[in-house]
C-alpha cells in the first residue's frame, strides 16, 4: 500500500469538510452534532441521539443533517450537542435530556430562537473554516 503524502491528507480533509460543513449549496439548512465520545455515551448521548432520530422521523424533517462526533472536551457537561444553522454561528448545548433536546429542536433548529438556558456558548472553537 502506498504511503500517504501531506497533499493526499489535505485532499482527504477538503473532501471530508465539504461533506460535513454547511455550505451555501448544501441541501441541509441545519446540522445537529451529538457529541458521542466515551464520556458522552456514559452520560446519555445515545438517548439524546435516539430522541432526535425519533423526533426527526416523526415530523418527517428532511432539511436537517443529524450526525455525531467524538468528545468535545467538556466531559462534566455531557451529554452535549452542537446546532449549526446555515449562515449563523454554531451553538453548543450541554447537560441534556431527551426533553431538553426536543425543546432545542423545536425552538432553535425549527423555530430559529436559541434556547439560552441550555446553551454553553455561541461560536466555533476553530477559525480555519
Amino acid at each position: 500500500m502506498p504511503k500517504l503524502t501531506l497533499e493526499d491528507l489535505e485532499e482527504i480533509r477538503e473532501k471530508t469538510k465539504k461533506t460535513t460543513m454547511l455550505r451555501g449549496d448544501s441541501e441541509f439548512r441545519a446540522k445537529i452534532t451529538v457529541h458521542m465520545g466515551t464520556c458522552g455515551i456514559a452520560a446519555g448521548a445515545r438517548g439524546i441521539m435516539a430522541a432526535l432520530m425519533e423526533e426527526i422521523e416523526a415530523q418527517d424533517i428532511t432539511e436537517i443533517l443529524l450526525t455525531n462526533s467524538g468528545c468535545a472536551g467538556l466531559c462534566s457537561k455531557e451529554p452535549m450537542l452542537t446546532v449549526e444553522i446555515k449562515g449563523q454561528a454554531p451553538v453548543k448545548y450541554v447537560e441534556l435530556t431527551g426533553a431538553k433536546t426536543k425543546e432545542i429542536l423545536e425552538k432553535h433548529v425549527l423555530g430559529g430562537k436559541i434556547v439560552e438556558k441550555y446553551a454553553l456558548g455561541i461560536g466555533s472553537e476553530k477559525t480555519d473554516y
